[in-house]
């Protein structure tokens, strides 16, 4: 059955196609999931432990960082195997592309930089430091930065992605988790350690404005990831509202935007983790770690229709439409 599934996900796709891609933890595969089933329509093999996973601007490669392995696996996006597998520093965690496909930024866990990877040689070719204990690396929506989190150091690190050099910092009052960005730049919601919700920073004064914070989980709750009460968000479709994980509340919570009044908090599987929505923003899958699944939940309805099993500790997730 696996190599019937791997057969049909090689096969050209039709146009407007679309898939959701969530990494496997603890295993060594990406669950690749048709939303129009709702069910698991192949998988992709990588290196053990794989901590996520991004598609090349011309969809041609996919990247996966291995976190047990140190290594970015490259693989062919119609074949659906690995290419190469390109030596990283410890711990390789979160990962992000140019807007010209020529470069892919992956954090560092277990060191202070950011290593850089030309993806026509498919070699590193240099590391930028941003701070102890990188963990996630995002490109900014006008493609100017990378904004790379320091977990030992509380701070964002803005990479210039042309002269791929630091350029300034944004301290933080806590360690940053994952963060979301809106498409205008105007705001940054950022998840801490130890936080059940998130801050709000206002990008152009480069300062914190506010703080939100999810309903309580129930007396005693403890979260499946230490220290990390929240972790997982997302912008609709739209940008009408923000979409927040809750690993000690085991939910969703949806807010309005720009007010960020709470609409609405669902119930999904054991540890939410991240998050990722189809293009016309009908649907939100979360990658229930906890659960090994999936939740689908409806966005207009608010609530969760369905979960697919997936792989061991499902995380990093991802949307990708087929032109």
């Amino acid at each position: 059955m696996r190599g019937l599934l791997l057969l049909s996900l090689a096969l050209p796709l039709s146009a407007g196609t679309t898939r959701i891609y969530v990494a496997n933890t603890e295993g060594d595969s990406i669950s690749i999931i048709d939303p129009a089933a709702n069910r698991v329509a192949g998988e992709i093999k990588v290196s053990k432990n794989p901590h996520a996973v991004i598609l090349s601007p011309d969809r041609r490669r996919f990247y996966a960082s291995s976190e047990s392995q140190d290594v970015l696996d490259v693989i062919d996006a119609s074949s659906l195997r690995i290419i190469r597998s390109v030596p990283l520093g410890r711990r390789p965690n979160n990962l992000a592309i140019t807007p010209d496909g020529r470069r892919v930024y992956v954090c560092i866990r277990q060191e202070s930089w950011v290593d850089v990877v030309d993806t026509e040689s498919m070699e590193k070719v240099k590391s930028i430091p941003v701070g102890r204990n990188p963990h996630n690396v995002y490109l900014t929506p006008d493609g100017r930065w990378m904004v790379a989190t320091s977990m030992g150091d509380n701070k964002l690190t803005f990479i210039d992605v042309r002269t791929e050099k630091p350029d300034f910092e944004i301290p933080l009052p806590g360690v940053p988790r994952p963060v979301v960005m809106d498409a205008a730049m105007q705001r940054f919601y950022i998840q801490l350690s130890k936080l059940h919700g998130f801050i709000v920073l206002d990008f152009p004064a480069r300062k914190v404005v506010d703080k939100v914070l999810l309903p309580d989980g129930p007396p005693g709750a403890r979260p499946l990831i230490p220290d990390t009460f929240s972790h997982g968000m997302g912008i609709a479709p739209g940008g009408k509202t923000f979409w927040v994980n809750s690993l000690l509340d085991n939910s969703v919570s949806v807010f309005s935007l720009p007010d960020l009044k709470r609409l609405a908090t669902i119930p999904v599987g054991r540890g939410p983790d991240w998050m990722t929505f189809t293009p016309d923003g009908a649907r939100c899958y979360v990658s229930d770690a906890g659960s090994d699944a999936v939740s689908v939940l409806d966005v207009a309805a608010m609530k969760e229709i369905t979960r697919i099993p997936v792989g061991r500790i499902p995380k990093r997730i991802m949307t990708v439409e087929w032109p």
